[in-house]
């Protein structure tokens, strides 16, 4: 259906890739993996004609509509939501007005045996077979089932887009994006600020309605349960698996280890040739032999072996001072924005080392109740921070927080005193920062490396409460699990907040539930938690209520 054909990207005399060609074929559903940095995105904004490659091109059929969702993308300001998503329907209003109005010309011109006549009778034609093909739906109902389906309520269709996140107003592109139903949709991280009912459905959505999809996502599950195909980018160049993520792993295990084993037998054979030419490059009788062996080496392949991504190494957060025994204690505290109650009454003690999840729909009040614990909004009733609690916070936004003019080493040496100042850069390898990258602009990054480098500007600071508001947006799979390690092993006071069903999984020990304009307590893990609710597995963590 669409095809790459040996495209490559340079810049700054590096290469990104070089020569990838692969097709995309109807119902293709294919996750594009790789660590952060590979070129996953660039690929993806050349498949959708919003980037230019080196060299190479896209083909595919004139009439092939693919659809794109970056990163970051934002709505206009002056529609409700209901009228900017019917949006995804203004070609079929566009052909409906021009049909109308050309059929108004046919009745009102008598000219019948002039040359325009008989163009504006081809045009009707024409313009007739391509509307009439589009099968007949009630559009109206298709925007609202979209909409629902993403987590919004019927009051929000005529609400104004501008009282939205951001994380909002991405559902809104995507909800255009899916009405559209094109032959290829490209998505780049869609799960971002998305609760775990809307991942859920958006992933029956593209199963079960949507034609081809290409997928750049650091949830594995999400990942897994939509995808029949995998596409590599390492190196410079890309491997196709026809198998979906967790069996792509283990293929790529087994990849490698070939390479390694092809790779030192050439490394054998190379070192055996060379010895033969140092022992005999000066006798007369082997010259032939000798001047052959040299040749075999000037020409031959030299093996490469993939990359395996640990240049990240172990993290680990600084020893925490010591806190009270209670960092955080809440009493019948109550959050409402005029009339809407986000909670009412909760209570919770989390105590001092123990690590906490926050689990419940996007709307039920987790990232109220953390903004009230950081003092960021006021409340009715009673909320403590315990003798020398120390807070570190991590938002949703933190990212976007950056200054862009910055250099990857100026945003981290600004803030950094003492002796971290002499180990900036070791920090900033050990967050896969290394050589040029630390020169980079901050405007430049990728939403996984402004989320890494946010991350060290947390890491700077002894804490001994750690407050995480979705860590993993933008986060490749790679660098949450090493993320993860370090929260496991972080000796203070953790609370999260996240939709990331593998990334909570063995890392909170306790789990306060949001919902109903409650907050439910559960002293135990998330597999605990799953059980006493009758859950299935961690899809259904935020089906409660």
């Amino acid at each position: 259906m669409i095809d790459v054909n040996n495209i490559s990207v340079s810049f700054g005399g590096t290469t990104l890739f070089s020569d990838v060609s692969f097709s995309i074929n109807e119902n293709d559903k294919i996750a594009l993996m790789g660590k952060n940095g590979a070129g996953k995105s660039t690929l993806l904004k050349i498949i959708a004609g919003v980037g230019k490659p080196t060299t190479g091109h896209i083909s595919g059929p004139k009439e092939a509509v693919i659809a794109y969702l970056p990163q970051h993308l934002l709505t206009e300001d002056n529609m409700t939501v209901f009228e900017e998503t019917s949006k995804a329907f203004d070609e079929v209003y566009r052909m409906r007005d021009e049909l109308e109005a050309l059929n108004e010309q046919l009745n009102i011109r008598t000219d019948y045996d002039s040359d325009e006549y008989m163009k504006l009778i081809e045009q009707v034609s024409e313009l007739s077979e391509k509307f009439y093909s589009i099968e007949e739906t009630n559009y109206d109902a298709e925007v609202e089932k979209v909409l629902k389906g993403l987590g919004f309520e019927r009051r929000d269709f005529s609400r104004q887009t501008a009282e939205f996140s951001g994380g909002w107003r991405m559902r809104i592109e995507l909800a255009k994006i899916l009405l559209k139903k094109p032959d290829l949709i490209l998505l780049d991280e869609p799960t971002n600020h998305m609760d775990i009912e809307s991942i859920e459905w958006l992933e029956g959505f593209l199963v079960n309605s949507a034609k081809a999809v290409i997928v750049i996502s650091h949830d594995r599950a999400f990942v897994d349960n939509i995808t029949n195909r995998t596409i590599e980018v390492t190196m410079g160049r890309i491997y196709d698996y026809k198998a979906k993520y967790s069996h792509y792993l283990q293929l790529r295990q087994e990849r490698r280890q070939h390479q390694l084993k092809a790779y030192e037998e050439q490394q054998r054979f190379i070192a055996d040739t060379q010895e033969f030419i140092d022992r005999f490059k000066g006798t007369y009788s082997k010259t032939l032999q000798v001047q052959s062996r040299v040749k075999m080496l000037e020409k031959l392949d030299i093996i490469e072996v993939d990359e395996v991504d640990t240049s990240a190494l172990r993290l680990k957060f600084p020893p925490s001072p010591r806190s009270g025994q209670y960092p955080v204690i809440v009493e019948e505290l109550t959050k409402a924005y005029g009339e809407h109650v986000v909670f009412e009454k909760a209570s919770m003690v989390i105590e001092r080392g123990e690590k906490v999840a926050f689990v419940g729909r996007n709307g039920e009040g987790k990232s109220t109740m953390i903004k009230a614990i950081m003092g960021e909004i006021d409340y009715e009733g009673s909320l403590k921070v315990g003798h020398n609690a120390q807070i570190g916070y991590f938002a949703q936004n933190q990212a976007s927080l950056l200054d862009e003019e910055l250099t990857v080493f100026e945003t981290i040496d600004q803030i950094a005193v003492g002796d971290v100042r002499v180990k900036i850069k070791d920090l900033l390898g050990a967050f896969m920062f290394s050589g040029d990258d630390t020169t980079k602009k901050v405007k430049v990054l990728s939403g996984g490396e402004k989320t890494r480098l946010a991350m060290i500007k947390l890491l700077l600071e002894p804490v001994n409460v750690l407050i995480l508001d979705e860590p993993t947006n933008h986060l490749d799979m790679k660098t949450k699990d090493i993320i993860k390690d370090a929260l496991q092993e972080f000796d203070g006071t953790l609370i999260l907040v996240s939709h990331d069903r593998d990334f909570l999984d063995g890392l909170a020990t306790k789990v306060f539930e949001f919902g109903n304009k409650r907050v439910r307590e559960h002293f135990t893990d998330i597999k605990g938690f799953l059980e006493y609710k009758k859950m299935n597995n961690l899809n259904d963590i935020e089906r409660v209520g």
